[in-house]
C-alpha cells in the first residue's frame, strides 16, 4: 500500500510539475528592462499593442502593431492569421487589456506569449525608446505650468487619467460631482496622461489614476489607483 501510495504521489507531483513548466512557457510577465531585453534576443519580434488606434499613434514601442483588444471582431481576425507557434510581445497602457489578449491568445493555442508589466507608462518610466506621431500628440504641460496649477486660494486637486483607464472612468463622475458642488472650496484639474507624457515622466508618474492634493500651495496627499468618493472627501476636508 505504501509503494502504491509512493508511485500515485510520484505521478500527480511530476503531473504539477509539468503545468508548472507549461505555464511558465506559455505566458511571462516581463518588467519593461527584461520585456526590452527579451525583445532583443528575437530575430524580428512581434510586438502587439492593444491599445485603441488613437493610444497607438499617441506613443508606441518601435516596430509595434496595433491590434486593438477593445474592437474584438477585428482582434480575432488578426490574430488568427498569426504563427502560433511563434514568440509575442504584447502591451497596453498599464497592463490589464494585455493580461486579457494573453490569456485569450493563450486559450487558441499561441505558445509563447510575453505580456509588458504595467504596460507602456513602465516603459516610458524606464526612459525606453518609444515611436511618436508629433502631429497627434499635443506639447502638454510643462513642469512650470503644472507648478502654477497650485497656486491658488482654493484646495487643488489634481487627477492624472487616461480615456482608455478603467478605474479612471469610474472616478470621472464623483470627481465632476466635487469639482461642481465644491467649486467654492475646491478646484478639480484633470490632466490626461497621454496628452501630458513629458509631465508624467518628471513626476515620475508611471501608473493611473493619480490624485495629488494641494493645500496653501503645498502638496499635502497623493494617492495611486482606484479611491472610493468618501475618501477623496475625508482628505478635502
Amino acid at each position: 500500500m505504501k509503494e502504491k501510495a509512493l508511485f500515485t504521489l510520484m505521478i500527480l507531483s511530476f503531473f504539477v510539475s509539468s503545468l508548472k513548466g507549461q505555464n511558465k512557457d506559455v505566458k511571462r510577465l516581463l518588467s519593461a528592462v527584461e520585456f526590452s531585453e527579451k525583445i532583443m534576443t528575437i530575430t524580428k519580434p512581434v510586438i502587439i499593442d492593444v491599445r485603441t488606434r488613437e493610444e497607438f499613434t499617441k506613443g508606441h514601442l518601435p516596430n509595434a502593431v496595433n491590434f486593438d483588444w477593445n474592437n474584438s471582431e477585428n482582434f480575432e481576425n488578426q490574430t488568427a492569421k498569426l504563427d502560433k507557434s511563434k514568440p509575442y510581445f504584447i502591451y497596453c497602457l498599464s497592463g490589464s487589456r494585455s493580461a486579457d489578449a494573453s490569456e485569450k491568445l493563450n486559450r487558441n493555442g499561441f505558445k509563447e506569449i510575453y505580456d509588458l508589466k504595467g504596460g507602456i507608462l513602465k516603459w516610458r518610466a524606464a526612459n525606453l525608446p518609444q515611436v511618436i506621431d508629433t502631429k497627434a500628440t499635443p506639447k502638454g504641460l510643462t513642469k512650470k505650468q503644472f507648478d502654477e496649477l497650485a497656486n491658488s486660494k482654493k484646495i487643488v486637486l489634481i487627477d492624472f487619467y487616461a480615456d482608455w483607464c478603467g478605474p479612471c472612468r469610474k472616478m470621472k463622475p464623483y470627481l465632476e460631482e466635487i469639482a461642481n458642488n465644491m467649486k467654492d472650496k475646491v478646484e478639480v484639474i484633470r490632466i490626461n496622461a497621454d496628452d501630458n507624457q513629458k509631465l508624467c515622466k518628471e513626476l515620475n508618474i508611471d501608473a493611473l489614476p493619480v490624485l495629488k492634493l494641494f493645500k496653501n500651495k503645498e502638496l499635502t496627499w497623493s494617492n495611486v489607483g482606484f479611491i472610493t468618493k468618501d475618501d477623496v472627501l475625508k482628505q478635502l476636508q
